[in-house]
C-alpha cells in the first residue's frame, strides 16, 4: 500500500538550542514536502538562532556557534519556510511534542500568522512507539533495514523519517495510508495547543490541564478570574499557547456582544 494523498505533506526535523519549547531556538531545519503524485521537493537551511548554542546540544547535532554565524536568522527564512510548507499537511518524529510546537513559536516571533487550522498532523514516532517502543535509528534499521548515517542531521533523520513512514503504512493494516487515518493513530490527547496545556475534553470543549483550574473549561475559569488570562499572558508559555487562549476568550466575548 502506498501513502495516499490529496495534498501535500510536509515531512520536517529541526535541530535546535534546547528542548523548551518556549525559550530554545532552530539551529537547523530540513524540509521534504511530498506531492500526491508523488514528485518531492526538499530544501535544507541552517539558521543563526541568535543566542550562543550549549555545548551540550552542539555535541548532540554537531551545529557550533561558528558554524551559523553567517547564516540566515529564522526571521529571514520564515516567509520562505512559510510559503513551502503552508496548506500542506506535517509530519515528523516526535513532531507534535516538539517540532510543530517549536516551529509555531518560531514563525510567531517571526510575525508570521502560522495557521494551522484544518491541518492533519502525522508523528511517525507515535506509530513507532505504538507498535515497536524504539528510537529513530532503530526504526530505520527494523522498518528500512538500512543503517541510519547522519543522525541528529535534519536532513538525514528527515528522510528517515519519511522512509519509516512508508514502511510502516506497507507492514501495519491498521494504521491507514491516508493522511487523515494516520494523523488519528498518531494522536494522543486531542489539543488545542501544541504544548498540551489547553486540550479538549469528551464534549470538544477547550479545558487547562495544568495548575489549580487543572480539568476546568476554559470559559468557566475566565468567566470565574479574568486576571487568569492576562497571568498567562504574562508568564513564561509558549506563543502559540497564548494565541489559542486569546482566540477563546475573543471568540467568547463576540458571542456575548450579538
Amino acid at each position: 500500500m502506498n501513502l495516499e494523498l490529496t495534498r501535500p505533506i510536509v515531512f520536517f526535523d529541526l535541530e535546535t538550542t534546547g528542548i523548551n519549547i518556549a525559550t530554545d531556538r532552530i539551529v537547523e531545519i530540513s524540509i521534504l514536502k511530498v506531492f500526491p503524485n508523488g514528485n518531492k521537493e526538499s530544501k535544507t537551511w541552517l539558521v543563526n538562532p541568535e543566542v550562543k548554542i550549549p555545548k551540550e546540544a552542539s555535541d548532540i547535532h554537531g551545529i557550533t556557534n561558528e558554524k551559523v554565524i553567517n547564516e540566515p536568522t529564522f526571521k529571514e527564512l520564515a516567509p520562505r519556510v512559510h510559503e513551502l510548507i503552508k496548506g500542506c499537511d506535517l509530519a515528523g518524529f516526535n513532531s507534535n511534542r516538539f517540532d510543530i510546537p517549536l516551529l509555531a513559536e518560531e514563525m510567531l516571533r517571526a510575525e508570521v500568522d502560522f495557521d494551522l487550522t484544518n491541518i492533519k498532523f502525522v508523528d511517525v514516532q507515535t506509530i513507532f512507539h505504538k507498535k515497536e517502543q524504539r528510537t529513530l535509528s532503530a526504526g530505520y534499521q527494523f522498518y528500512c533495514n538500512k543503517e541510519l548515517e547522519g543522525a541528529h542531521s535534519a536532513e538525514a533523520d528527515t528522510n528517515a523519517t519519511y522512509e519509516i513512514l512508508l514502511a510502516q503504512i506497507e507492514k501495519y493494516d491498521d494504521i491507514g495510508t491516508t493522511v487523515s487515518e494516520l494523523s488519528d493513530y498518531s494522536s494522543h490527547q486531542k489539543r488545542a495547543d501544541f504544548a498540551g496545556f489547553i486540550q479538549f475534553n469528551d464534549n470538544d470543549v477547550e479545558i487547562f490541564t495544568f495548575g489549580k483550574y487543572k480539568n476546568r473549561t476554559v470559559l468557566e475559569v475566565l468567566a470565574e478570574n479574568p486576571g487568569y488570562y492576562n497571568w498567562i499572558m504574562n508568564a513564561d508559555f509558549p506563543l502559540y499557547t497564548k494565541k489559542v487562549l486569546t482566540n477563546i476568550r475573543l471568540k467568547s466575548l463576540n458571542t456575548k456582544l450579538k
